[in-house]
Order: structure tokens, then sequence, then C-alpha cells
């Protein structure tokens, strides 16, 4: 098959219609050092597929994540838009603490870590992962837009960012992407951040495009998951009635799915697709066989009444049982008055 392309906004900037997750393969959802091998292998076959883009951070896995990358695209670099992200502080004596920083010395620090971390010598769109209430927009941008200047990265990006946060960014450089958490289940930009990212020319990545893994029908219960599996320590989506709730909207998404004789994921992916030829989804996992089923979903067209359907599901609880520190941008500093 050969998967489309898209270009992010008005950046210029061309992806693949779909790209590949990649935290997943090092952090998160229980033991995966064992898989890297694995992992290598579907992002060489994502890659062979026509999938472009991949999607690390910094913090996941403490750096072990942008390794792996690095590692699986030594040979291929030509071939990649490489996407990574900074400003989400971990420690590696307590996984659970997490901070932000937005700080100009940090983003050059974090960039240059990146940079060996990869083995490469640019990056092709850097994000800012959170957005840090205490240091204004545009002195973090403005510090990301000299990284450009300096040939260290192509674009820029920003997750999980309100529609201010975005406009003020924009006003200093470019932004080509906004990436933020978009699926049938996480429905909370389609209000305000997508209309603004439209306006503006910016272009929509939505991450967990998947539910984390409840809309593929194949979590049954909680106990599925791995005692360090973060949906079972830190997503109220994945307790209680909550989940409960939920699976029950999953029985439908598979209802749909059987009748089009596809997988409920694909249709999940198809809706997301639905949403805009702006929209890219990069659905993770370190196996070849569900990338292939990922994949499969481009080819997969949802009518009106189907779509109609999905459109009505509301899932129960927060996406994280701290919300803040996807919302701290509310909260973000102005600049100091000149």
């Amino acid at each position: 098959m050969t998967v489309a392309t898209r270009t992010l906004g008005r950046s210029g900037l061309t992806v693949s219609a779909q790209g590949l997750g990649c935290m997943g393969m090092s952090d998160f959802y229980g033991a995966t050092a064992e898989d890297d091998p694995e992992s290598v292998a579907t992002i060489h076959r994502a890659l062979d597929l026509g999938i472009t883009l991949l999607d690390t951070a910094d913090m996941y896995g403490f750096g072990a994540n942008e390794e792996l990358v690095g590692k699986a695209i030594a040979d291929r670099r030509d071939h990649v838009v490489l996407a990574t992200k900074f400003g989400i502080v971990r420690k590696a004596s307590d996984a659970r603490f997490r901070g932000v920083s937005g700080r100009p010395e940090y983003v050059r620090q974090a960039c240059d870590a990146s940079l060996r971390r990869l083995g490469v010598d640019h990056i092709d769109l850097y994000y800012q992962h959170r957005i840090d209430p205490d240091v204004a927009i545009e002195e973090t941008v403005g510090a990301m837009a000299e990284l450009v200047t300096e040939g260290k990265v192509g674009h820029l990006g920003l997750s999980e960012a309100s529609p201010r946060t975005i406009r003020r960014a924009v006003a200093v450089h470019p932004i080509a992407a906004v990436q933020s958490e978009w699926s049938l289940f996480t429905r909370g930009i389609e209000k305000d951040v997508v209309p603004t990212c439209r306006e503006l020319g910016v272009g929509m990545v939505a991450y967990s495009p998947l539910g984390r893994g409840l809309l593929t029908g194949t979590i049954a219960s909680p106990t599925d998951l791995a005692d360090d599996d973060f949906r079972r320590i830190g997503q109220p989506r994945f307790h209680g009635a909550n989940f409960e709730h939920n699976v029950t909207l999953v029985e439908i998404v598979k209802t749909i799915a059987s009748e089009k004789g596809c997988a409920p994921g694909q249709i999940a992916l198809a809706w997301v697709h639905a949403q805009g030829e702006d929209v890219v989804p990069i659905p993770g996992t370190r196996r070849r066989r569900y990338l292939e089923q990922n994949v499969g979903a481009l080819d997969i067209s949802l009518t009106a009444h189907e779509l109609a359907q999905l459109d009505s599901l509301r899932a129960a609880g927060d996406r994280y049982a701290d919300m803040s520190f996807v919302q701290g941008d509310t909260r973000e500093r102005s600049p100091e008055p000149t």
C-alpha cells in the first residue's frame, strides 16, 4: 500500500497521513526492554510502508526512547520526519515526578541532549511537550526559534496548548503543528483548539487516537494491564464504573467493525481521519502486526450514519488523574510590560 501524505498547516512540512508514536516502546505500558528488537523492526516496517512521521520525546524512558529511535533510523535518516519533544522534567529517582520547564536555557540544553541521543544533526519537528505556566510562551518559542536559525531544528510545535497560547506562539514564530490527545474518547480540543489551528494555518497531530488501547477492544479488564502500567495508576478512565461504562461504548465500535469486516481500532482511526485532511494521527505500537493493522485504517471509509453513531459516544472519567498537567497553560504567565 502507498500511504498518502499531508502538509502540516501552512508550514510546508510534508508527512505521512498517519505517523507512528514510539512512546510505548520504552515507557508507561509495562516492561519493554525485551521488546527492543521488535520495536526496531516495527519502525523499519513503518518506513517500508511509507510512514515517515516518527514521534518520540526526551522524557520517554528517561531518554531511552530517543536512543531506540535513533538506532532504528541510523541508516534511514533521509526517509524520516523526526519529531521529538522537550519540557517535561522527570527525576530518575522518582519516575512519578514530573515538572515542566520552558526556560530558554533549558530549551537549548534539552535540544542538544536529544540530538546526541538520536544521533542526528537536526530534528525535523521540535515540540514543547507541556506549557510552562511560569515562563511566558514568547520566551520559550523565542529560544526554540533560535534553534531553527542554527539549523538544529526544522519546524516548531506545541503539545497540549490552549488557543491563547497558540496565538501568542505563532506571533513569535510559525508553528507547524499542535499535538493533542484526540480520539473518539477525547474530544476536548474540538471546540476551540481545532478552529484556532485552522484559522492560523497550524497542523494538528492526534496522539492516543486509540484511546490508550481501549478502542481496540482488546482490554476487557484493568487487570489485563501490567501492575506498573500507568493506565492502571493514573488514568481514571480505566477505573471502576468509568471503565465499565467505556467498555460498553467500545461494543458499539466493535459492532461497526464487524459489519465492515475490520478491527475496532481501524474504525477508531478512520474516525480521526474523517475529521479532516489536516489531521495526522500517530497511533503507537511496538508490534509489526498492530502497525500493519493501523495502517489499514487508511483504506476504511465511514458512512454518515456510522460517523453519527461514533460522534455520539462519550467516555467517562478524566484522561489523567491530575488534569492540571495538561491544562497548565491556562495559568501561563504573560510577558512583562515594557
